[in-house]
């Protein structure tokens, strides 16, 4: 048992090589694993804050596009309606054009046609006088047996056309 008390025994020789060894150790482990270890966690650690930034500056950027086509989607929904309204418009003034020329052709039309019966309307009469003055003249010839003259066979005709208009209305 004494040589077991001894051997539990630490000296103090073994103690500073342990100690001396425990720093090299540790100095070397903090060299060549932490240091590199914490580098690499700190670059990790800037890498994902930066995504997570870069992230948020996309999102953010996504947003405003969206918000930027909505408007130019309203916006060309207000053109488009604009466009209808003034295709409209156009075909309510072309129609409305179209129309006021339609009523002015019939309007000249309906004048025309006034005016072609007046002048039917004054051939007719002409032509009746003459045939009047002619039947007239050869009817006062058989009457009368004379010749009638010119003043008097105008003077009888202007009588009798007279008489007709005035039966007419």
């Amino acid at each position: 048992m004494f040589v077991l008390a001894e051997s539990n025994k630490l000296y103090v020789g073994d103690m500073l090589f342990y100690i001396v060894s425990f720093i090299i150790l540790a100095a070397l482990v903090w060299h060549f694993a932490w240091k590199p270890v914490t580098q690499m966690m700190q670059k990790r650690a800037t890498k994902v804050a930066n995504d997570i930034d870069s992230a948020a500056n996309k999102r953010a950027e996504a947003e405003k596009l969206a918000k930027q086509r909505q408007d130019e989607l309203a916006g060309s929904k207000q053109e488009a309606t604009k466009i209808v309204a003034d295709a409209k418009k156009t075909g309510e003034d072309q129609r409305n054009k179209i129309v006021e020329a339609a009523q002015a052709d019939a309007a000249n039309v309906k004048q025309q046609a006034a005016q072609d019966a007046e002048q039917a309307r004054k051939d007719a009469l002409q032509g009746a006088k003459n045939d009047v003055a002619n039947l007239s003249v050869e009817i006062a010839s058989k009457l009368i047996h004379k010749q009638l003259s010119a003043d008097d066979q105008q003077a009888l005709i202007d009588s009798y056309i007279e008489g007709l208009v005035k039966h007419e209305s």
